[in-house]
């Protein structure tokens, strides 16, 4: 899923520009979490041609600033209605961070002139009227106020002036030469179970437990193959049993426990990289993995996991120049992330029932 407005971007004007086009080619702007976090839930073009009921209510408040409930439908409602409860959690917790963002920014002072964000938003016009497209026609297709996209458009300007601050070359050659690997283009093929037990310890508890059963299965099941195979079997022999015993088994569990999507192609996540496609916890687990092995359980903000490595295609590395950009989204995303967790472990934050917002418009 891809953000509304995303706080990682190479440009000022490319940032702002994301929505604007999206826009000009009716194309909804894709929302989305975390980088890259399963469980996967992909955006469906299903903005509504005709005018909507704009919501009202608060979805939540960050330090009192209010996060309104139209903010979240105007994201939600690129999904289809069985993927709701997952996007909105997603949806939410991103604005929530985006919010948090925005507070630290102006704690420090850093601030977009109104001079730039008239003259970002003139291109952006510009962009419009090459795509025969009105204005204020198409944010109101959004569900956007101009002022709410403007205060769209300065919180990007803000972020892309601290991390223009932040991420100086020498901080963004440290990165690369600490991780060259992670720059290579190498990907991986995997298939996950997540399980979400919330934040009920004896919930947490049972996932652990069964996911561990689960791993502990498979493996036996996969030892009994091998065990079979003749004396000659060669070692790639071996692996391509167990492996495609692994899939077998681990797939129908997948089907049967997994609350993921991917549940149905039996926890298949497909080729994915090393940064920008999942969550740092998630891939790093399934990098360090050869094929045909299993995680141990593996807790990210989504849930708790098991991984099984089913491919891995390697990548070709990189000069610090041909991987510089590469290099510059991951350190905005680790920038990010800094920022939000220092500002949640102190932040105040209220979530509250979206029943008090509109019911879409049939």
């Amino acid at each position: 899923m891809e953000r509304t407005t995303p706080m990682v971007s190479k440009t000022q004007r490319a940032a702002a520009l994301a929505l604007v086009l999206a826009l000009a080619l009716n194309a909804p702007a894709q929302v989305v979490p975390p980088v890259g976090a399963p469980p996967a839930v992909t955006p469906v073009s299903t903005v509504p041609t005709k005018p909507e009921a704009r919501p009202t209510g608060i979805a939540a408040k960050v330090n009192d600033q209010e996060i309104p409930e139209v903010a979240v439908y105007r994201a939600l409602r690129q999904f289809p209605k069985e993927e709701h409860e997952i996007a909105r959690k997603e949806i939410l917790n991103h604005l929530v961070e985006n919010t948090l963002i925005d507070q630290y920014l102006t704690a420090l002072k850093t601030i977009a002139e109104p001079a730039e964000v008239e003259k970002l938003v003139n291109e952006l016009k510009g962009e419009l009227q090459k795509a025969n497209k009105d204005y204020a026609k198409e944010l109101e297709a959004m569900m956007l106020t101009e002022a709410e996209f403007r205060a769209e458009v300065t919180a990007q300007m803000k972020w892309d002036k601290f991390l223009k601050v932040q991420g100086t070359d020498a901080a963004l050659k440290t990165m690369f030469e600490a991780a060259p690997t992670m720059f290579d283009g190498s990907m991986v093929r995997a298939r996950h179970i997540l399980m979400t037990p919330g934040e009920d310890k004896a919930k947490q508890d049972k996932a652990n437990q069964d996911l561990r059963a689960i791993k502990a299965t498979v493996d036996a099941e996969c030892a009994k193959v091998v065990a079979a195979l003749p004396p000659t079997a060669t070692p790639a022999e071996k692996d391509a049993a167990k492996l495609k015993k692994a899939e077998e088994f681990f797939g129908a569990y997948a089907k049967q426990y997994s609350t993921c999507p991917s549940k149905k192609d039996g926890g298949d996540l497909n080729f994915f990289p090393r940064v920008g496609a999942m969550v740092e916890p998630f891939a790093k687990a399934a990098f360090d993995l050869k094929i045909g092995d299993m995680t141990d359980v593996v807790v990210t903000e989504f849930g708790y996991h098991v991984i099984l490595v089913t491919a891995k295609n390697p990548g070709k590395q990189p000069t610090f120049d041909q991987a510089k950009e590469g290099v510059r989204s991951v350190y905005a995303m680790r920038l990010r992330d800094a920022v939000v967790g220092q500002m949640k472990a102190r932040a105040k934050i209220e979530y509250t029932s979206p029943v008090s917002a509109v019911a879409p418009a049939k």
